[in-house]
């Protein structure tokens, strides 16, 4: 049995029925091509958001260190949403570690939301009524954890509602591939080259959500 049958098929078991458009938008996030270096897994999606929800978390690999790490949701209301403007939804979630120069730019926060839409617009996709909130912390340690350096870290939270293509179904794959060069973005990778993607199947962990 491939995947798309049987993601479908364990949500039925749960006594419900998941739209065809929000099975195909989840059968295109498991086949998107990924830069290598960074690890995507499907993870437990929140059930009160939208009728229906499939969650992906990332991390930003290099060697044995974490660079950045994140998570993804794609929600799908078939009735529309009125503050979505769509019938879809992207959710995310975006955390790194930042030097300490970096932290202190007054322009930081600017950058890291032109840094999420110019994703967007490199890969050529639109999207209705984007909103979110950049947040930098810093952290000091005091006592027996003095040893400790300062740390600063970025985070970003933002949503969007992607463009709907034919059958009503976005093209979620681009949106991944825009996500993931945001995260390379927060975590200092150079650009992607052209032999930089690779096919990258998700292991499944647990179908879409639903109430």
């Amino acid at each position: 049995m491939d995947e798309a049958k049987g993601t479908e098929e364990d949500v039925r078991h749960a006594g419900s029925t998941v739209p065809r458009p929000f099975l195909a938008s989840v059968d295109a996030l498991r086949t998107a091509r990924l830069r290598p270096q960074i690890e995507v897994t499907p993870t437990r999606a929140p059930q009160r958001l939208a009728p229906h929800a499939y969650a992906l978390e990332a991390t930003v690999v290099d060697g044995d260190q974490d660079l950045a790490d994140g998570r993804l949701v794609l929600l799908h209301d078939p009735a529309g949403h009125d503050a979505w403007r769509g019938t879809f939804r992207l959710v995310t979630l975006v955390r790194a570690e930042l030097e300490p120069e970096m932290a202190a730019d007054p322009l930081l926060p600017d950058v890291c939301w032109t840094w999420l839409t110019g994703a967007l617009e490199t890969r050529g996709l639109s999207c209705g009524e984007p909103s979110g909130t950049v947040t930098r912390a810093s952290s000091h340690y005091f006592g027996g954890l003095s040893a400790r350096p300062a740390a600063s870290q970025i985070e970003i939270r933002a949503s969007w509602t992607p463009r709907e293509g034919l059958g009503g179904i976005p093209d979620t794959a681009a949106h991944l591939a825009a996500w993931c060069d945001l995260l390379a973005q927060v975590a200092g990778l150079p650009p992607a080259g052209p032999g930089d993607a690779s096919v990258v199947t998700l292991p499944q962990r647990r179908g879409p959500q639903t109430p």
